[in-house]
């Protein structure tokens, strides 16, 4: 990873395709948090609640929205600081990407087509007929099953296991322990005992997804598991057989996706969420951590809970809930004064 050697802050706002506020020949040296920000470097803010650390901040410039301009800092302001941040980091870490070749200890199988600049690095196995597209890294410990497709520019992280009969899209990021098309949980039950269904469908991972450490995504038992381009799933969750995630979703960590169910495109889930088989999600869902979802939720609804209700609902329930304690007090003064008054009228 190179660091740049630095930028004046107008040359960094066209980047940003911002609007500078203050001196634009500052140079631009590096990039912190607000807290930790010293001379030469750039900070972001995105909310108010911040705002006193922003006062007392050491950062030579700011990038954030126009609500606040009345300070005295010289600031780059744009609509989302988040994403401008997202893109400075991009501007002073640049990854130098160099093709280190495909490594002796590598085992490469029958027929594997293996792609130009890639860099395939010891213990590495790939499998029969298996496509490496260009530039593609795959690092040790990595397994690509028979059949599958790796495409361009993707990087794989070590410790990884691709089974067989997966398509891997452009630009997919794997991080360190992720299976992709291990066996779906599928089972017959008779007289007592669990038969195991052979699972012979496969997975797609279309173009520009990211995949957190020890995510896995099952196989489908017919047809294919399908993680729709953009998408981005954290740590540690779980995707079973069937299921079809749609375009530029996030999965937070720990979530759990049940056998064939719909995630539509543009929704968040959140942590620990679990969802029962056989529903669909609709499209710029949000979902709130630690909510079991138990049927289909319609499109551009915020929902929580468990079961999963919408977030209007959920909010006057925990209002209520708050006030059980005194309402059952209360409840319980009611019952002994109907009690006085049934036994004065005997």
């Amino acid at each position: 990873m190179q660091k740049s050697s630095g930028i004046k802050l107008k040359d960094l706002s066209k980047i940003l395709e911002g609007e500078l506020s203050g001196d634009g020949e500052i140079l631009i040296t590096g990039i912190s948090g607000i807290r930790e920000a010293k001379d030469g470097d750039i900070a972001f803010i995105s909310h108010q609640k911040y705002k006193p650390e922003l006062e007392n901040t050491k950062a030579s410039a700011v990038i954030a929205t126009k609500e606040f301009k009345e300070l005295n800092k010289n600031f780059i302001f744009v609509d989302n600081p988040y994403f401008a941040f997202s893109k400075v980091l991009n501007y002073f870490y640049k990854k130098e990407y160099k093709s280190h070749g495909v490594d002796p200890k590598a085992v490469i199988g029958n027929n594997a087509a293996i792609g130009r600049d890639v860099s395939i690095y010891p213990l590495a196995v790939i499998g029969d007929n298996v496509k490496i597209g260009d530039r593609v890294v795959i690092y040790s410990g990595v397994y690509i099953g028979d059949n599958s497709v790796i495409g361009d520019d993707s990087l794989i992280y070590p410790n990884v296991t691709v089974r067989e009969d997966v398509i891997i899209g452009k630009r997919v990021i794997l991080h360190s322990g992720v299976v992709i098309g291990s066996d779906g949980f599928g089972y017959a039950t008779d007289k007592g005992k669990h038969h195991k269904i052979p699972q012979i469908g496969g997975v797609n991972i279309e173009d520009d997804v990211e995949l957190g450490a020890n995510v896995t995504v099952d196989r489908a038992t017919l047809g294919k598991t399908i993680i729709k381009r953009g998408t981005k799933v954290d740590n540690l969750v779980q995707i079973a057989h069937n299921v079809m995630v749609g375009e530029d979703s996030i999965i937070v960590a720990q979530a759990g996706v049940s056998g064939s169910s719909e995630i539509g495109k543009h929704c968040v889930i959140g942590g620990q969420v679990g969802f029962v088989d056989h529903i669909k999600i609709g499209d710029n869902v949000m979902i709130g951590a630690q909510s079991g979802v138990m049927s289909d939720v319609a499109p551009n609804q915020i929902i929580l809970g468990s079961p999963a209700i919408p977030h209007k609902d959920w909010l006057r329930a925990q209002a209520v809930y708050q006030k059980l304690p005194e309402m059952r007090k209360k409840i319980s003064d009611l019952e002994k004064r109907l009690a006085e008054l049934e036994m004065k009228t005997k």
